[in-house]
């Protein structure tokens, strides 16, 4: 029995990728992969570790259920489902 989990990126979660993507790319496209990258692999982690994020402190996040993840200036939320 697996105790991983499923990462399910949004689509407003993959237009930011997109995004961050876009805007590092105008300086060096070899960057802007690699920091991509880096970002999915962290978020990654995830799958098998949902919990390492931590609950934050808006009371209608927490109420909803979402976590954060701080990855270097960006915040990742998203919420655990059994």
């Amino acid at each position: 029995m697996s105790n991983n989990f499923v990462i399910r990126y949004l689509p407003i979660a993959q237009d930011d990728l997109i995004s961050i993507y876009d805007w590092i790319a105008q300086d060096s496209p070899r960057r802007a992969m690699s920091f991509v990258e880096e970002i999915d692999t962290r978020i990654g982690v995830l799958v098998k570790s949902p919990f390492l994020g931590r609950i934050p402190r808006h009371p209608r996040l927490k109420e909803f259920g979402y976590r954060v993840l701080i990855l270097d200036s960006y915040l990742v939320f998203y919420k655990i489902h059994h």
